[in-house]
């Protein structure tokens, strides 16, 4: 059960007992081992507390399943923070955007992506309509 592992692993890395979080969710630390163990589960409130209570999606909490190439070390990412996995750059420097990138940041064929770069922080990609748009707003607001 992904939920219970999601929850252990989340908990521990965070450095929390389970009477830490069960406070924190206004739960009794047994009700929270019940939870951690899959004997019981809480109720949407509770797992939307717990999501808060360190800062990931509920879909994550409830259903992230982790896997080597996608993961990275991490348990479960941030809300809106994304590990893709790893891509291999082509003799001509092409690389293929994971489906689930193209999926959630609507990365269609045609699209016109600009890539901006950082020697420090690295390569990020942005779509050219969102850049576009972006200055269009900054040049309103001068």
């Amino acid at each position: 059960m992904s939920f219970a592992n999601n929850l252990v692993e989340l908990r521990k890395i965070n450095n929390l007992s389970q009477e830490d979080l069960a406070e924190k969710i206004g739960v009794s630390r047994q009700t929270l081992s019940k939870y951690e163990t899959g004997e019981s589960l809480p109720d949407i409130e509770k797992c939307s507390m717990i999501a808060n209570a360190f800062g990931v999606s509920l879909d994550d909490l409830i259903s992230y399943e982790k896997s080597d190439s996608q993961n990275l070390g991490y348990v479960i990412p941030p809300k809106g923070k994304h590990i893709f996995g790893m891509v291999k750059v082509g003799d001509k420097g092409q690389i293929v955007i994971p489906a689930k990138a193209r999926k959630i940041f609507d990365i269609n064929p045609g699209d016109n992506l600009i890539v901006l770069g950082d020697e420090g922080q690295g390569i990020a990609l942005i779509k050219e309509k969102g850049l576009l748009s972006l200055i269009n707003r900054a040049k309103e607001m001068i």
